[in-house]
């Protein structure tokens, strides 16, 4: 039986799951920004997260049957998340994009701990 997490557990576990959720965004937004005409816009901002969600759900997910051990599942959770910030960037070069996708990058740092603790 797992013990319940603590209250700083259970802010990290909060703050990675604000930052996965984050990444499908930046994924979506940058999707749909990266291509050039109304239905590739809409491909992309769709498969992208689709994607990596089921990325994620194969091989970096706690209850997976297929999950990844280290290193190899915290080199493809970086692999996602700068993934996600390119895209999120290139598709919208703004600064606020590039912001939001360095807050996204931040929450991930910050969430880090959290991979130890299950769930």
């Amino acid at each position: 039986m797992t013990e319940r997490p603590t209250g700083v557990q259970t802010v990290l576990l909060t703050l990675r799951f604000v930052a996965e959720m984050g990444m499908l965004a930046a994924l979506a937004w940058g999707g749909w920004h990266l291509a050039h005409g109304t239905a590739a816009s809409i491909v992309l901002a769709v498969v992208l997260p689709l994607l990596a969600a089921a990325i994620w759900g194969r091989w970096v997910a706690p209850r997976s049957r297929h999950r990844l051990p280290d290193p190899g599942r915290a080199g493809l959770e970086v692999l996602l998340f700068l993934g996600s910030f390119v895209v999120l960037t290139q598709g919208n070069r703004e600064p606020g994009t590039v912001g939001w996708g360095l807050a996204l990058l931040a929450a991930y740092a910050l969430s880090m701990p959290a991979r130890r603790i299950e769930v």
